[in-house]
């Protein structure tokens, strides 16, 4: 009888374990972080530039007496400021909020200006996100140029081909059951910083490529966004813990969609990126305080990192929204806001992970 016990006992430990580890083996230790001081407090998007350094956007939500930066991370992880100063929006009053952030085929940064989070109540209209573009030379921001406004929650951007996408996390103000939300895409020939767009309201706008729906209503949709080289789109649907893969034909238009991955230990997906090698998928996963590899052939989940919510010490997650894959490395952001039981606190980190060769 102990005998049966014992293995009764050893069994369910491995069960455990395996869950945990979202059945793909044991769970990655972190191999370092990168500490960021109290003016970086809200780490979240983040891109590879050309010349192997992070662009890591900083919008400050968790403490606004600091203002909002863009960051570089180099090759030696020593934390220098790209973009020093943001001009304040002027619907809101409130700094500039740098959420997601890519690196265009002209060298620019585009930047979504995420004005939802945090804004001041009673405002006349809620849609005062935007897109902006970072003039950059000599690896110097020159000037902040306004491209689009009109958004309700501009939130992720990638660049790819000739345009730049957007996902926008809802597209109704209001609550609504399912909440709609998608991707925007704006041509670079389009894209002035003399006359910006002008979104046309609820979704009516014929730059938007991408529709979801999100039938949890605690959460919003559309979040992290990617592509892998033969441009097949994969998008985050954040509150229904979902990776969407989609393919677009010669004109541009979605030939199709489909749900890639859901759950299957994911509680959330918020930001991604796609593997430039290997094609697969790592979702940050902030409800879950958890990092998974998504197969993208298969759709097979493996949780690559967890751990218990704290203060992320030691290279922990805490709250993570972001990854941003250079090398064998994985950088995470934690974003660390005060939200599904999470507590904001020191240390403002960016945790590292070894990936398997």
């Amino acid at each position: 009888m102990r005998r049966v016990k014992a293995l009764a006992a050893n069994v369910a430990i491995i069960l455990a374990a395996l869950a945990l580890a979202g059945c793909g083996g044991a769970l990655l230790e972190p191999a370092g972080m990168v500490e960021l001081p109290d003016p970086y407090n809200t780490p979240d998007g983040m891109a590879l530039a050309p010349d192997g350094s992070i662009v890591l956007s900083v919008p400050n939500y968790n403490d606004r007496q600091h203002a909002p930066k863009t960051l570089k991370i180099d090759k030696d992880d020593k934390v220098s400021e790209l973009v020093t100063s943001y001009p304040t929006n002027p619907d809101t009053k409130l700094p500039c909020a740098p959420l997601g952030v890519d690196v265009g085929s002209d060298g620019n940064l585009y930047i979504a200006d995420c004005q939802s989070i945090n804004a001041p109540p009673n405002l006349p209209r809620e849609d005062n996100s935007r897109l902006l573009r970072v003039v950059v030379k000599d690896g110097k921001a020159e000037k902040v140029e306004v491209l689009v406004t009109g958004f309700l929650m501009s939130n992720a951007v990638a660049c790819f081909g000739d345009s730049v996408y957007v996902t926008e996390s809802k597209l109704d103000p209001k609550k609504v059951n399912p909440m709609p939300s998608g991707v925007y895409r704006f041509k670079y020939a389009e894209l002035s910083g003399e006359k910006p767009i002008a979104l046309q309201p609820g979704g009516k706008d014929p730059h938007l490529v991408v529709r979801l729906e999100t039938k949890n209503p605690d959460w919003v949709g559309a979040n992290g966004m990617g592509f892998a080289s033969d441009g097949t789109m994969y998008v985050c649907n954040f509150g229904d813990a979902q990776i969407i893969k989609i393919t677009f034909d010669k004109d541009g238009k979605v030939a199709s969609q489909t749900v890639l991955a859901e759950r299957h230990g994911m509680k959330s997906a918020d930001g991604m990126k796609v593997h430039p090698k290997t094609g697969d998928i790592y979702v940050a996963d902030f409800l879950g305080n958890a990092i998974h590899k998504v197969d993208a052939k298969t759709g097979k989940v493996t949780t690559i990192a967890r751990n218990r919510i704290g203060t992320g010490a030691g290279g922990a997650l805490d709250a993570p929204s972001e990854v941003c894959i250079r090398g064998n490395r994985l950088y995470v952001s934690n974003i660390d806001l005060p939200l599904a039981g999470n507590t904001y606190d020191k240390p403002h980190s960016i945790s590292i992970y070894t990936l398997p060769e």
